[in-house]
């Protein structure tokens, strides 16, 4: 697979990344054996860029990449996120305050098992800390050897620029895809004039954009998605218009839908290093292979219209997920 940088502090990582947080976070089906076997079978079809986070779990995905990874840890780009705090009740809140950074560093080092973290991400912004304090708390990881690399999470163009004043910000980190767009314009600009690299999460839609889901009724009972706006009845029937379309290219190509969207995602720019999320082998391999499809043009363009011609029927998250996005 070939490899993309990220920002312009020498980070290089495979074209497309795993997202891990399905492996134990939010949504249901995840099995802990096929879990493990697919972060092995990602290695050996070149993906060497692997996404967790504290909160996923929380704290058991960590452990679960580190066990996977130790056996081949200089082969390999780990990246982590701190900011969103679990509370002893289990809900969570955003926290950016220096000292808790120091603890949560700390933390995910030694679940992870490893000397020091490739890419940390702030995972959200916290709106009661100045993003200078954070990420001068950040930089100081950096002097001390535990990070190599700084990123944010659905940070707004403003935030990022002041953050990239502070210490270089390497990578990004926000939901992108066929069906949601928010990053195009002021933050991806700003992203380019900085030198930042992209890091799409969710960028098969939450899986949607592969066709899985045709109704409710395939969506399991305690899955994230349960509770998404885009994945209610009557919205997910309109947005099935969108899946048609992209599976329209797919079969012209001879491949999955999926792969599709993956492959508009890739080919918006070499600076953008989708880490869609699974936890099966099978799909791993699937999604890897979006690397190989070459979309025209034409195809490029009629996907990009498409979702202002047909519209996307809810929103990205809940109320409260929104709510925690830096605006």
């Amino acid at each position: 697979m070939q490899k993309r940088q990220l920002g312009e502090q020498g980070l290089e990582v495979s074209s497309i990344g795993l997202g891990c947080m399905g492996m134990n976070g939010a949504y249901a089906g995840a099995d802990e054996a096929e879990s493990r076997a697919t972060i092995r079978a990602a290695v050996d079809v070149g993906v060497n860029f692997f996404d967790t986070a504290d909160v996923y779990g929380p704290f058991t995905n960590e452990q679960l990449v580190g066990e996977e990874l130790s056996r081949i840890r200089d082969q390999v780009i780990i990246a982590t996120k701190f900011g969103n705090e679990t509370l002893p009740d289990g809900s969570s809140r955003i926290n950016g305050r220096p000292d808790y950074i120091r603890g949560a560093v700390e933390g995910s080092l030694a679940r992870l098992g490893i000397e020091v973290i490739d890419l940390y991400y702030q995972h959200r912004v916290d709106p009661a800390v100045p993003i200078e304090e954070t990420v001068g708390a950040m930089a100081g990881l950096i002097a001390e050897g535990k990070v190599k690399y700084l990123g944010l999470s659905e940070a707004s163009a403003a935030t990022v620029r002041r953050a990239h004043a502070v210490h270089p910000i390497s990578a990004l980190q926000s939901e992108y895809s066929l069906w949601t767009r928010d990053p195009e314009g002021e933050i991806l600009d700003t992203l380019r004039e900085l030198g930042i690299g992209f890091v799409p999460y969710s960028p098969l839609g939450r899986g949607f954009l592969t066709g899985r889901f045709r109704s409710t009724d395939d969506i399991q009972d305690g899955d994230y998605r349960k509770t998404n706006p885009r994945f209610a009845p009557e919205s997910l029937k309109r947005n099935l218009a969108i899946v048609q379309r992209v599976e329209e290219i797919a079969a012209r190509h001879d491949c999955m839908a999926g792969q599709v969207a993956l492959a508009w995602v890739l080919a918006q720019g070499t600076d953008v290093v989708p880490i869609p999320g699974t936890t099966r082998r099978n799909n791993l391999v699937i999604n890897a292979a979006a690397v190989n499809v070459s979309l025209s043009a034409d195809d490029l363009c009629n996907l990009s219209e498409m979702i202002a011609e047909i519209g996307v029927a809810g929103e990205r998250m809940d109320v409260n997920g929104l709510s925690r996005i830096d605006r």
